[in-house]
Order: structure tokens, then sequence, then C-alpha cells
């Protein structure tokens, strides 16, 4: 594992001519989503999707701000399948997106599953990408990548959450492969690259994520050093798993070392519920979809 550090009207395109399953390509699915500022409120302005990928009516529990329910496809992703996610918010635009659900990735035959998410944020917008976790069932190949570009002050919050194997059924990932990327860059310069590899070579160093099956990492923009001291007031000791924060050019860093999904995203909601109006000036309102 590598750590860098470094009342506008709707245009809404729906394309479902990938819905023939192929057991030999897999699925082919793209969904490309674009926000702007519209009077009184953030409105999701342009939608094609391509496949099982989807979102839901957007809904707006706080005013301007635009909350999207992002929908993987239902029967988890299999090695072959081929995911792309698109999303643009123009100047000035507010949006929250999470998912009903983890996306889960099941054993394949040898063909990898691929999933690539590009978010650009534009001056003055901001995104808070906040999906459930990503679960690799045993004997899984994937590649993935999280790309997200930000103009001028925009801002944005992201966390991803990653489990190896099924802990809570005693499923441990002891075969397979997982390669996934999270970038970030503000002006096309680099804030964060990050790059987690697994596989036959990899898996056989004990001191690879210490046995733990779970691992997170949450991005906040625009944070200080008061920020920083918040949030690391609010991690409290914790003898099965390790959290830490750091702060790199301004942008907060909160890991997530462990053996449980649920408590690496309690641990995440807790610090965006605290840091969300310091930094975004709004109070904390919470997905309906995460208390169900």
């Amino acid at each position: 594992m590598v750590w860098l550090s470094a009342g506008t009207q709707q245009q809404v395109l729906n394309v479902n001519t990938a819905q023939v399953h192929s057991t030999n390509e897999g699925w082919l699915a793209r969904l490309r989503l674009g926000f702007r500022a519209g009077p009184g409120r953030t409105v999701l302005a342009q939608r094609e999707r391509h496949g099982p990928l989807a979102v839901q009516r957007p809904f707006y529990p706080e005013g301007e701000v635009c909350h999207v329910y992002l929908l993987h496809p239902p029967g988890g992703v299999v090695g072959g399948d081929h995911l792309q996610i698109d999303c643009d918010l123009a100047a000035h635009s507010f949006v929250l997106v999470t998912a009903p659900g983890a996306t889960k990735f099941y054993r394949s035959a040898g063909a990898l599953a691929c999933q690539q998410q590009h978010l650009r944020v534009a001056d003055g917008a901001s995104l808070e990408w906040l999906p459930q976790e990503s679960i690799f069932f045993p004997g899984a190949r994937v590649r993935m990548c999280t790309r997200a570009e930000l103009l001028g002050d925009a801002h944005l919050t992201l966390w991803e959450i990653l489990c190896l194997g099924r802990p809570a059924n005693g499923e441990a990932f002891t075969e397979g492969a997982v390669d996934s990327r999270l970038e970030i860059w503000r002006e096309g310069q680099p804030l964060l690259l990050e790059r987690f590899r697994m596989d036959a070579q990899t898996r056989k160093r004990v001191s690879m994520l210490a046995g733990q099956p779970v691992f997170a990492t949450a991005v906040f923009s625009h944070a200080s050093e008061a920020h920083l001291q918040m949030v690391r007031d609010m991690i409290g000791p914790d003898d099965q798993a390790v959290s830490g924060a750091t702060l790199t050019e301004g942008h907060l860093l909160v890991r997530y070392l462990g053996d449980s999904t649920e408590q690496a995203k309690k641990l995440f909601a807790k610090i965006w519920s605290a840091l969300r109006e310091p930094l975004l000036g709004r109070p904390a309102v919470v997905p309906r979809i995460w208390n169900t």
C-alpha cells in the first residue's frame, strides 16, 4: 500500500441499450450527472445513463442543497463488469451524494471488475460524496479509481470505506486481487494520491493492514488546525481499531483501520456532522437512508 499526500429545466437522457448481460463481457455501465445552480436550489440539469447505474429523483431536505442517492447494480458487481460514474458540479452548486447500500464485488472466474468515478467541482461549488462501503468478496478481482478535480475554492467532503472479505461472516480475503486509487487534485496540482494494492504477492506481507480487513479515508476541504484538534478530540481509543487525523494543505484527512464497516461509518458520520457547519455554514442534515 502506498500513501502519497501531496427554476432551471432539467435535461434527462436515459439510455438503456445495455440491458443484456453478457457472461463474457459483463455490464458496460455509465452514469453522467451534471448539476448547476438554479433559482433557490441546485438542480440536476443533466443525467445520462447506460446500463444498470442510476440515481433516484433528487430531493431537498435542506433547501438549496441537492441530495441524490446513487444506485449500483442490485445484483452486485462481477468480473468483466465496467462501471463509470462522472459527476460535474457547475459554479455555486451544492450537492450531497450517498447510496442506500454497499457496493459488492463478487468472486471472479478471472476477469477484472472495474469501477471509475470522476468528480469535477467548479469554483464556489460544494460536493459531499458520502457512499456506503465497498465490499470485496473472497476471490474478487477489482480495479477501481476515484478522481476528484477541484477548481478555485471548490469544497469537497469525501469518504471511501473498503472492506476485504466478509469479516462478519468469518470470510477472509485469502484469494483475489484489489487495486484501488484515490486522487484529489486542485487546479491541476495533486493534493492526495493514494493507491492500495493487494494480490498474491502483497498478501504475504504480515504487516499489511495489521491484519485488519477494513480501511477507510475521509477528506474535508478548507480545514484548519482548530478543525484538526476538534476531530482528534472526537476520536477515542479502541482496542480493535486505529483512527487518526492529519492536516495537509488545508485538507483534513481522517483514517480508520479496523474490523467493522459500521464502526468506520459511524466515526465518519460523527465527524461530518461536527464539521459541516464550521466548514460549509450549514448544520448537518443526515440523509434518511442512513437510518434505515
